[in-house]
């Protein structure tokens, strides 16, 4: 954990790193930065880099400004996350010369190769500044995404995680370990791992940092935080859903109807089922399905709930997420749980 706390220097030291995931219209300014302001490290999500990505720094760039978070080497102490299948490179690279952040997360492209040119153009205009985020779901991709790209961290995401991610991969569980063995027998050293997928709270993190990782990542539990940007609707079925082993599924159904249809195929997305996923499953048409969903979309929040239609993306951990918090609460509370529960586990065992 110390080559975080070195490239993120206003992460609290007191517990593990708590990173909060850059969803897709979801993470923007206010979350990104009350997750920084409480010691964790807070990503905006960047998704495709639309025209509306110069604003989004801007208003964080202020909300720093107001929270007096230190700058480090000039770069605001937030991370963005790009959706690198659809990513409008020229727009990306523009908003980062002018608003330069201390990481950037690539996530999805259609080969690992692709990362390659778009690494190294973030580092060309950061003067090797901004570091390299990427996210993968296999052991072989992690080892060679460490190879290839030489990325400064890697986001391994296990199953459990809500969104999207590979349709086949393995749990943390048994994901994180191995990563940490092979990466240990290949003489891979010196990236930093952090844990992503079915991660909620302070019990979770501690397990996380048993299984080898360096940070953990959060995305589900943030749905229900003050100031992440969602509808109500959403909100509220997120906190009414519980037994997330089976009330969500991974599927691509809900991108469909929403229009996303560009995905890598080797990709799925889990979420809440409701009536578009059972619909889908019982044979309706597409065509029909998307027609309902787009009357759906005109219902406001009552469009979501288990017999809507609306997408409620959320993990397996989506039952342990009970209240809506600020974010640095959340941040704040999973690290003094997460030493909690370690210090518990440790005194229960002493010989």
């Amino acid at each position: 954990m110390s080559s975080l706390h070195n490239d993120y220097p206003w992460t609290t030291h007191s517990g593990p790193i708590v990173v909060s995931a850059p969803m897709l219209k979801i993470a923007l300014a206010p979350l990104a930065v009350s997750v920084s302001a409480a010691g964790g490290i807070g990503f905006l999500a960047g998704g495709f880099a639309s025209p509306e990505l110069t604003q989004h720094l801007a208003e964080a760039a202020e909300l720093v400004k107001a929270s007096n978070i230190p700058l480090h080497n000039g770069l605001l102490p937030i991370g963005l996350g790009f959706l690198s299948w659809g990513t409008d490179r020229e727009v990306a690279l523009k908003a980062l010369q002018q608003y330069p952040v201390a990481a950037v997360w690539s996530f999805a492209p259609y080969q690992l190769s692709d990362l390659l040119e778009w690494s190294k153009a973030v580092r060309q205009i950061s003067d090797n500044k901004t570091r390299i985020w990427v996210q993968v779901g296999t052991v072989a991709e992690a080892v060679e995404v460490a190879k290839t790209t030489k990325p400064d961290v890697l986001v391994v995401q296990g199953s459990d995680s809500g969104g999207h991610g590979l349709s086949q991969r393995a749990s943390l569980m048994t994901l994180l370990p191995e990563v940490r063995d092979v990466f240990k027998k290949e003489g891979i050293e010196g990236i930093p791992l952090v844990a992503s997928g079915g991660i909620i709270d302070g019990r979770g993190a501690a397990a996380a940092l048993a299984l080898g990782a360096d940070g953990v990542c959060l995305g589900t539990r943030f749905l229900a935080s003050s100031e992440v940007s969602i509808a109500k609707g959403y909100q509220d079925e997120v906190l009414r859903a519980g037994d997330g082993g089976v009330s969500t599924v991974a599927s691509t159904i809900y991108d469909k109807v929403r229009g996303y249809r560009d995905w890598p195929q080797s990709y799925a997305a889990r979420g809440v089922a409701n009536r578009t996923f059972l619909d889908a499953v019982h044979g309706m048409s597409e065509d029909e399905n998307i027609a309902m969903y787009e009357e759906a979309t005109k219902l406001g929040d009552s469009g979501w709930g288990p017999e809507g239609r609306m997408t409620t993306y959320a993990g397996t951990g989506v039952g342990l997420v009970k209240a809506v918090s600020p974010a640095g609460e959340i941040v704040k509370s999973i690290r003094k749980e997460a030493l909690e529960v370690l210090q518990k586990s440790a005194s229960r065992f002493q010989v």
